[in-house]
């Protein structure tokens, strides 16, 4: 049970749901210090959520809730929302060496630049993540176009050609996305 929730200055709530936890897929803690939830780190935001009466200070997952008595159903229901989009929206964020790549917005970053991508150019450079060596032109074709026999070469290498210019124009990087006679490669070494 990695998933965490955690009830902050209301004894009466923690009371209330632990004593139903059973009907929860998530662990219940108590805390009464801010000082104590500083320690929440932020990456692992899909892992946890905080209960408050107020915000508290810059935590990336929370929720407040002011307002009682509150409907145990409907807690319920604003929980398993709450972590389903945590979760979410942390598997939709690809480190890809200098570079982050959000798929939900389909924005590239690197320092505070941003560069706006297409589906295919985000399906590109994931495809070509998740790969261990060069990949080939057929093998986009296959994998990220669902290959299509009339689909020529030349529209994976111009879909390339914009992608590589793209990042050239945004980022002052030609070495991102390199070719090579084995086929295509993200250069992901730190600068």
């Amino acid at each position: 049970m990695s998933k965490k929730l955690i009830i902050f200055q209301n004894k009466e709530l923690f009371k209330i749901l632990n004593e139903i936890n059973e009907n929860f897929e998530f662990k219940i803690e108590f805390c009464e210090n801010e000082k104590d939830l500083k320690s929440l780190d932020n990456k692992n935001s899909k892992d946890y959520l905080v209960i408050s009466k107020k915000k508290i200070f810059d935590l990336s997952n929370q929720i407040i809730i002011d307002k009682f008595p509150i409907n145990i159903n409907e807690l319920n229901q604003i929980l398993n929302i709450n972590f389903l989009k945590s979760k979410f929206t942390e598997q939709s964020k690809i480190i890809l060496g200098n570079y982050n790549l959000d798929l939900n917005s389909r924005i590239l970053k690197h320092d505070l630049k941003e560069l706006e991508l297409t589906e295919k150019e985000c399906s590109i450079l994931a495809f070509l993540k998740q790969s261990k060596q060069p990949v080939k032109i057929n093998e986009l074709q296959e994998k990220v176009w669902g290959y299509n026999s009339e689909l020529e070469t030349h529209t994976v290498e111009t879909h390339i050609y914009r992608l590589r210019k793209k990042i050239s124009d945004k980022f002052a990087d030609n070495e991102f996305v390199e070719s090579s006679k084995n086929g295509y490669f993200l250069n992901e070494k730190k600068k």
